[in-house]
């Protein structure tokens, strides 16, 4: 992760939920699926957390797969997050990490082991102090 501040700009109207998400030039949706009144023209936020998530360890797992010249093809992340109802100071996040390409055994824990490695992972992992401000 980079030491400059990661910042994001979210703006919402009078749009049913489609929120606006602005970061470092880059522009995306986020929506609600229709069933809870929104227009389902972005991920959910829930999803977009799963997606920082699922990309930073991705990313993280081929930086060292790379600078290590493992041989590693193909990374796919599958991740979910508990119910809504179910969420506290517990919440539970699954992760699913499948590596392709020519790696031992030793190689591929070893990966599996950076996979904790990622930023994200260690933010989630951590407490989290949350400062608002009007």
């Amino acid at each position: 992760m980079s030491d400059k501040q990661i910042t994001a700009i979210t703006e919402l109207d009078r749009s049913n939920y489609k929120t606006k998400v602005y970061s470092d030039g880059h522009f995306i949706y986020s929506d609600e699926p229709e069933e809870l009144g929104g227009t389902n023209e972005g991920m959910a936020p829930g999803a977009l957390l799963l997606a920082s998530l699922g990309s930073c360890t991705a990313i993280t797992i081929r930086m060292y797969a790379d600078r290590k010249g493992l041989n590693l093809e193909f990374i796919r992340i599958e991740l979910a997050i508990c119910k809504e109802k179910d969420m506290n100071e517990a919440t539970v996040i699954t992760r699913k990490i499948e590596l392709t390409g020519a790696l031992t055994g030793e190689q591929h824990d070893r990966l599996m082991q950076i996979a904790d490695k990622c930023p994200i992972h260690k933010i989630l992992t951590n407490p989290i102090k949350i400062e608002t401000k009007g």
